[in-house]
């Protein structure tokens, strides 16, 4: 308990050291949009692809559950598209962004820590935590927004790709139904949770990175780490937004 305590101690003092104030704002606008395309751009192929078939086997899966006459087929699309902007566009693709970019942020500032370029940083008066995990907050902050779009609308049309392929929907009734009831404040809700998501990925793997010291080895444990942490945090953090925001 006490070694939890003084973790949750040092995050927070990390954190205060982290958001100090720049020394050279045009050094960390350049390391910001650096990180743009090292932790956002890269990105946007996997939550692609992950999207489209998570939004067709959720059409398919509600489908094969609501197979009886009493229930209009529409509902197919309703639950598709409720069930990718309520759920999985901002959870389920923030699971996936903690183990390919909370990983890879771990390991980098920890390889970084272990090679002694951290040092090298402080002794030229440079704040370290500062300017290397600034920058990654802002980039993930303003671009992992932009990922949560990208898999609702790539969900939707994957549902809509294998409804009407399997013939399980007609794409009138798929496309009445995400259109049925559509409540706009639903997309404000996800966008709310993959900020929270975002700055816990990219705060929480720095921090592991940061504090890491050996070699290759416990390099390769903080990045896994980084990864356990930002899970567990995200689902906690799911279900406290969820009843803040939608009760």
């Amino acid at each position: 308990m006490l070694r939890f305590l003084g973790q949750v101690g040092m995050y927070f003092l990390f954190m205060k050291k982290v958001f100090s104030k720049p020394e050279k704002a045009s050094v960390y606008y350049k390391q910001t949009i650096h990180e743009f395309a090292s932790l956002g751009l890269t990105s946007i192929g996997i939550i692609t692809i992950i999207s489209f078939f998570m939004g067709a086997v959720i059409t398919l899966q509600t489908a094969y559950n609501t197979d009886n006459p009493i229930y209009p087929t529409y509902l197919i699309g309703l639950g598709c598209r409720d069930s990718i902007i309520l759920e999985f566009s901002s959870t389920v693709a923030a699971l996936i962004l903690a183990g390919k970019v909370g990983s890879h942020i771990a390991s980098e500032i920890g390889t970084m820590r272990v090679t002694e370029q951290i040092d090298a940083l402080e002794i030229m008066g440079i704040n370290s935590a500062s300017y290397l995990v600034l920058p990654k907050i802002i980039a993930t902050l303003c671009f992992n927004p932009v990922l949560t779009l990208i898999s609702i609308s790539v969900g939707i049309f994957g549902g809509w790709v294998a409804g009407t392929m399997s013939g399980v929907i007609t794409s009138e009734n798929f496309i009445y139904g995400i259109q049925y009831a559509f409540i706009p404040y639903y997309i404000t809700y996800s966008l709310i949770k993959t900020v929270f998501f975002a700055f816990i990925i990219t705060s929480v793997s720095s921090f592991q990175g940061y504090y890491v010291s050996g070699g290759s080895l416990e390099v390769g444990r903080s990045s896994t780490k980084a990864v356990v942490y930002s899970s567990v945090l995200i689902l906690l953090f799911n279900v406290i937004l969820t009843q803040l925001l939608l009760s």
